[in-house]
């Protein structure tokens, strides 16, 4: 089971747009893809609303090198407003809850998709009511208070806090926002996918790009995963590009889980679609998840375009976090950096190949969870205020 599919019409959208038009926008937001969004402009310009997306895509040479790579990119997430790949989702929401005049928006989290709704009702000046759980990192906790959210912490973990957030909406009658519940989060999160294309094509934002030329699409992507909703996000959005002809690929998508919340990865292996519930823990509360509430189409996504799961100890996330950063000054949270240490397993076992285009999806910033970057980081060497100090600690160098 998973959220519904919006249905585009694709036909239409070609009359109406091309990819040469949309690499003239001077929107560098998600919103210069309107034409393929299923909401009226929101407006709110000047507001952190119309901030979302459009984030940096780099190429990652020295890290490529060591993993024996040609070309790879890391798109890095954490520069949205809220500092997660989450305000993708939660903008289209917003847009949404604005048109059918819904004075509240609910949703369950662990802490991105709240911090990310928190934020971008507060930039409209809607209600969020969020619903978490009580073991949410504190600095996302943090996020959601400050936005001026209403905050229930749940006495149980996601999955508890998730139920107990489709109840309330069905009884308050509020509009919710739950991943792999909400049909337009997906909308939102898709645009990611739209951005790698446009920003990996060499001519975008050129004058001398004609309006039918198609952008570039990668030949791998590593997502990771929990409830499932961003990979089949990325996917729609990919899907949408093909089917209006923009791109002339579909890139294999691989789907990264921590060893401890595996249960999309374990339905995948055994050729399954039925997803059976884990007992979750992980360091990466992001994709701690028991029940993927969009896990069928998680696996789906992988299946049908020839990708793959990989599955992540704890301790490859942390070694993930310090080589993105010192590799590509990228701060990256667990799950965010629970990708990139997918692609470093994929590239140990030969699963992908050196000539592919390849691009990592970091989904949050590392300041999202102080004490997971503390672990990950090391200790800060203490030393007494003299210079002899500093000599018997570093040397001359």
């Amino acid at each position: 089971m998973g959220n519904l599919d919006v249905v585009l019409d694709y036909a239409a959208i070609n009359r109406a747009a091309s990819p040469g038009a949309i690499s003239a926008s001077p929107d560098f937001s998600i919103w210069r893809y309107l034409p393929l969004l299923p909401v009226a402009d929101p407006g709110y310009e000047g507001t952190p609303l119309r901030a979302v997306g459009w984030t940096p895509l780099y190429r990652a040479d020295r890290l490529a090198s060591a993993l024996g790579l040609k070309r790879l990119y890391v798109k890095d997430d954490g520069r949205n407003p809220t500092a997660s790949f989450k305000d993708r989702a939660s903008a289209v929401v917003v847009a949404r809850a604005r048109e059918i005049n819904a004075p509240v928006i609910a949703a369950a989290s662990t802490g991105n998709a709240g911090a990310a709704l928190a934020g971008m009702a507060a930039a409209v000046g809607a209600q969020a009511v969020i619903f978490a759980p009580q073991t949410a990192p504190q600095a996302k906790v943090a996020q959601l208070l400050m936005f001026g959210a209403r905050v229930l912490l749940v006495n149980g973990n996601y999955d508890a806090a998730f139920d107990l957030c489709l109840q309330a909406s069905r009884e308050f009658g509020w509009y919710c926002r739950n991943t792999g519940y909400n049909p337009f989060t997906r909308e939102g999160k898709k645009t990611a996918a739209f951005e790698m294309c446009e920003q990996l094509t060499p001519a975008q934002n050129s004058a001398s790009q004609l309006p039918d030329s198609n952008w570039d699409a990668p030949d791998r992507v590593f997502v990771s995963v929990g409830d499932g909703n961003i990979i089949s996000g990325i996917h729609k959005g990919f899907k949408d590009l093909f089917e209006l002809g923009w791109i002339d690929k579909m890139p294999r998508l691989m789907g990264v889980q921590a060893e401890g919340s595996a249960a999309c990865a374990n339905a995948w292996a055994a050729g399954a679609e039925a997803i059976i519930p884990v007992a979750s823990q992980t360091i990466a509360d992001s994709i701690s998840v028991d029940l993927p509430r969009d896990g069928v189409r998680a696996v789906r996504t992988v299946r049908e375009t020839g990708g793959a799961y990989v599955v992540v100890r704890d301790d490859d996330i942390l070694a993930a976090m310090r080589d993105l950063a010192r590799g590509l000054a990228v701060f990256a949270e667990p799950a965010g950096a629970a990708a990139y240490a997918g692609l470093a397993k994929a590239a140990r076992e030969g699963i992908i190949g050196a000539d592919e285009t390849i691009v990592v999806m970091n989904t949050g910033n590392g300041l999202k969870d102080v004490k997971a970057a503390m672990r990950a980081a090391g200790e800060a060497i203490k030393i007494e205020p003299t210079l002899k100090a500093v000599y018997d600690t570093v040397g001359k160098n």
